[in-house]
């Protein structure tokens, strides 16, 4: 089935190529990194996890919701997700991809990574994050292209890999929870000191995931005779309502927790997001767009009009993406660490070559699923299920 993503149109071409330019551009300011050290970026002492990290941990959540079409479709026998289910196991594919990146590059020196392998340390979370996440990219490899195959030579999927798909289930679960763990184990961080760090991660994963799936969908419509059928879109969009109606909830909870109790370090890390601390400010206007383009699509999805209108449900879905984006991406890391233990503030924003290597991996990533897509929307004209 490999030879299918050697074949398309020219615009499939232009959009590889450009993908892969965007790559090299990344790839040239990483061996600047690597020449200069992480003095590039705009970490420092006191905020040691930035704009890599916060990509990372919002990535996660993207390959982990990959479960909210797998689950229904193969536990419930949910057939209306039976052309969207193979997507969501690429899209997972090229996050964790993205997610493995981003924690090359902010290692710094990158021959380090193997230290994990060389010296596993079972006590640590950075250990079952590695094992957790390189397994979800495999069990997503076996089960998604063997269901392709399976497409491809117009049989059902063997029995054999069904033990891998129900495993990837709660291991979908699995690779979010630990993320959470590795920043709610952390004492010294009052921000993210909380119980409802693994519950808020997995709500705005499911909302922001499905969210991006969505709109993918939508552009390989806009290219191909695709089509994975108004009920199943409808369906996703419910389950994007509700998860977002969670995440912002869950936040609520936090706010109540450290206002109405009082407790000084969390509320200075909210304070810092929302209004600022002692003339420090630079994430507030991002906090407040983030939570208004959730609230505004929380507002209009709830709405079944608005919801199941299929012209509106993509910008809806945008809104989704991009505040789920700044809130668990900058939002969550920088919050974390302003201010720091001492009470002291050291404001971060991400420099350029920092942004680059970024926009780099997305690249990478994208390039992945777009191989992918490509490969799934041959095999199904082949045989004939579009």
């Amino acid at each position: 089935m490999l030879e299918k993503a050697l074949v398309g149109s020219k615009k499939y071409y232009a959009l590889v190529f450009f993908l892969a330019a965007i790559f090299l551009v990344g790839f040239f300011f990483f061996l600047k990194q690597l020449k200069f050290g992480l003095g590039i970026t705009g970490m420092s002492r006191d905020v040691s996890w930035g704009f890599y990290v916060a990509q990372f941990t919002y990535l996660v959540g993207v390959a982990a919701s990959a479960v909210m079409v797998v689950l229904p479709y193969y536990l419930h026998n949910y057939k209306d997700y039976g052309k969207l289910t193979i997507f969501g196991e690429f899209l997972a594919i090229g996050a964790v991809t993205m997610c493995l990146l981003f924690i090359v590059v902010d290692i710094g020196q990158t021959h380090r990574l193997f230290n994990v392998l060389l010296h596993p340390t079972p006590h640590s979370m950075l250990f079952y994050d590695m094992i957790v996440l390189n397994g979800y990219l495999l069990l997503n490899l076996i089960c998604g292209w063997t269901a392709l195959h399976a497409v491809y030579k117009g049989t059902k999927y063997p029995s054999w890999v069904k033990p891998f798909i129900y495993l990837s289930i709660p291991w979908a679960f699995s690779i979010h929870t630990v993320t959470a763990f590795l920043y709610a184990g952390l004492p010294g961080r009052h921000f993210w000191l909380t119980a409802v760090m693994a519950p808020r991660f997995l709500a705005s994963a499911f909302c922001s995931g499905p969210a991006l799936l969505l709109i993918l969908i939508y552009i390989v419509k806009a290219f191909t005779r695709f089509d994975p059928g108004e009920k199943a879109i409808r369906a996703l969009a419910k389950t994007i309502t509700y998860a977002l109606l969670a995440n912002l909830f869950l936040f609520g909870c936090e706010l109540f927790t450290s206002f109405y109790s009082g407790i000084p370090g969390h509320q200075f890390s909210i304070k810092y997001l929302f209004a600022g601390l002692h003339g420090h400010m630079k994430l507030v206007p991002w906090m407040w767009t983030a939570y208004a383009l959730m609230l505004v699509a929380a507002v209009l999805l709830v709405i079944p009009q608005t919801r199941n209108n299929l012209g509106l449900l993509p910008l809806l879905c945008v809104l989704v993406v991009i505040g789920t984006w700044i809130d668990k991406g900058m939002g969550l890391i920088v919050g974390g660490f302003v201010p720091n233990p001492l009470e002291r503030i050291t404001e971060y924003m991400p420099t350029f070559p920092e942004v680059m290597i970024s926009v780099g991996i997305y690249a990478a990533g994208f390039l992945i699923i777009t191989v992918l897509y490509k490969i799934a929307i041959s095999v199904m004209e082949s045989r004939g299920l579009i």
